[in-house]
């Protein structure tokens, strides 16, 4: 290697490394202040968390390696050039084709680097990552209801509560509940004073319990009151229907 490719690279690497790194890092934080009500309260370990950080990290790779090149070059050019190195190299006669001779070679094993990422780390470390936070996302599931909208996380379900408690995850007050299993429009709807939700069997089912109140199902002509009893639905957490 040549004086001049060590200058250069040496030059390039610095910044690619540490710009790469803060795009990372700010893409990572973006993607996960999407899921950070569905992460926050669940209890997880450092671990686990960690793990999750680190496939969204490699699953932001692809979008910050093309900004850390660029940014990067910007950088050291422009410092070659404050530093009127550039000017020194291009008056001993050295065309600017030459100059970036070696950030082109560099590039071309980056590229077949990110080929590769792209093809095989990264589908699998987004399979990875989705398969977690699904699991997160059933360890406290009451935690993803919000406190006066609704809820459609559940096939065929529209669920919402007025107000939930802090020192009891699976606790709900004021529950509406309406069903489209039958896919015909909200003729079928149920009112609850109360009630719990909550995983059963190794968190494989989702336990909805509901507690006095009212099953209206229009043109039924009929009204089914809920009073000291308890209506329970269960939901396979795989993608199975949900069955009373």
């Amino acid at each position: 290697m040549k004086k001049i490719d060590k200058l250069v690279l040496d030059a390039f690497l610095g910044p690619f490394l540490i710009t790469f790194l803060v795009v990372v890092f700010i893409l990572l934080n973006i993607n996960m202040l999407k899921y950070f009500d569905d992460i926050i309260g669940k209890g997880l370990d450092s671990i686990v968390l960690g793990q999750l950080f680190f496939y969204f990290a490699v699953f932001t790779v692809p979008t910050a390696m093309p900004l850390a090149v660029l940014i990067s070059s910007l950088i050291a050019f422009g410092n070659l050039g404050e530093h009127f190195e550039l000017t020194a190299i291009k008056s001993a006669g050295i065309s600017l084709v030459r100059i970036l001779r070696p950030i082109f070679y560099f590039v071309i094993i980056l590229t077949v680097v990110a080929f590769y990422a792209n093809n095989n780390l990264v589908p699998k470390a987004a399979l990875e990552a989705y398969s977690l936070l699904y699991d997160i996302k059933q360890k406290k599931p009451a935690l993803e209801l919000r406190e006066g909208t609704f809820y459609r996380g559940i096939d065929n379900l529209s669920i919402k509560v007025n107000k939930k408690f802090p020192d009891d995850e699976e606790a709900l007050k004021g529950v509406i509940v309406y069903d489209h299993r039958k896919n015909d429009g909200n003729k079928e709807v149920t009112i609850a004073d109360s009630g719990r939700m909550y995983t059963i069997m190794n968190e494989r089912y989702l336990k909805f319990e509901l507690f006095n109140g009212y099953n209206y199902i229009e043109g039924a002509g009929n009204q089914q009151g809920i009073t000291g009893k308890r209506v329970g639905n269960s939901q396979s957490l795989s993608r199975s229907k949900f069955t009373k």
